[in-house]
C-alpha cells in the first residue's frame, strides 16, 4: 500500500501541474514538503514560498528545511500595519466569517501576492493530507466511536475544505494567480479512502497521526525532521492567528 500510496502522490501531481514552473504554499511540514519534493521529481521548477510575522515558527523552520532541499525559497514577514488593512480587504472579498477560513485565505493572499512578484501564474497546496490522512487532532476525539464516525468526520473536513478552496481561488483571482490543490483531486480522495484507517490513525492518544502519509514522504525524499514533524496549523505556525485575535 505504501509504494502505491507514493505513485498516486506523484501522480496526482503530475495530472495537476502540466506547468513547468511553480510557486508551492511552505511551512517546511511534512505535507508541502512532501509537495515541493515530488515537484522538483517530476522537473518542475520550484518556488518554495513562506509567509509569517517576524519570528513565527513557519519562517525559521521553513528557512531550516528549505536549505535542505536546495530549493529557491521566497520569505514573507507580515507587518501589523498593512495586515490589519489587507486583513480587511480580503474580509469584505470573501464575504466570509469563519475565523480559520478568513486567516487561511489572508496567507494566501500573500503567498499569491509573492509568486505573482516572481512572475509565476500557479501555486500549488498540499491541501488535503489533513482531511484524507487523520491529521486534525478531531479525528482523536472520534476514534472511539469507531471508522464509521471517523469517515464521517472525514467528509465533514473535506466539505468544509473545499468550500474554503473557493474562498482562497477568489482572493489569489485578483493576482491573476491559481492556487491548485493536487490532492483534492477527485481521483486521489477516491483512492486515500481506501487506505485503512489504521494505516493514518492509531488510537485516540495518537499526536502524530497520517503515518502511512509520513512514510511516504520519507520514500519521496522528505528530510526526516520534516516528514515526523507534528501538525501545527499555517494560521498559527505562521503567527497569523494571534494577530487576527487582536484586532
Amino acid at each position: 500500500m505504501l509504494q502505491e500510496l507514493r505513485d498516486a502522490l506523484c501522480r496526482a501531481v503530475e495530472d495537476t501541474v502540466p506547468e513547468k514552473a511553480v510557486a508551492v504554499a511552505f511551512s517546511g511540514g511534512v505535507d508541502s514538503t512532501m509537495l515541493a519534493k515530488i515537484c522538483a521529481g517530476l522537473g518542475r521548477q520550484v518556488l518554495l514560498i513562506t509567509v509569517g510575522f517576524p519570528g513565527s515558527h513557519d519562517i525559521e523552520f521553513s528557512r531550516q528545511i528549505a536549505q535542505k532541499l536546495g530549493m529557491a525559497h521566497n520569505v514573507v514577514e507580515l507587518g501589523e500595519a498593512d495586515f490589519e488593512r489587507d486583513l480587511r480587504a480580503v474580509q469584505q472579498a470573501i464575504g466570509c466569517s469563519n475565523t480559520s477560513h478568513i486567516e487561511n485565505c489572508i496567507a494566501y493572499f500573500y503567498i499569491a501576492r509573492a509568486a505573482k512578484g516572481a512572475g509565476l501564474d500557479i501555486v500549488l497546496s498540499a491541501n488535503g493530507c489533513d482531511e484524507l490522512f487523520c491529521g486534525y487532532n478531531g479525528y482523536r476525539s472520534v476514534y472511539e466511536k469507531g471508522e464509521p464516525a471517523i469517515m464521517a468526520f472525514m467528509e465533514e473536513k473535506l466539505a468544509n475544505e473545499l468550500v474554503l478552496v473557493q474562498e482562497i481561488s477568489q482572493v489569489a483571482g485578483e493576482f491573476g494567480v491559481q492556487v491548485r490543490q493536487p490532492f483534492l483531486s477527485p481521483g486521489f480522495i477516491l483512492f486515500a479512502k481506501t487506505i485503512p484507517v489504521d494505516q493514518k490513525i492509531g488510537g485516540p492518544d495518537d499526536l502524530v497521526r497520517k503515518h502511512i502519509l509520513r512514510q511516504a514522504a520519507l520514500l519521496v525524499g522528505v528530510p526526516e525532521e520534516s516528514a515526523m514533524k507534528p501538525k501545527k496549523a499555517l494560521q498559527y505556525g505562521s503567527l497569523i492567528h494571534k494577530n487576527f485575535k487582536k484586532l
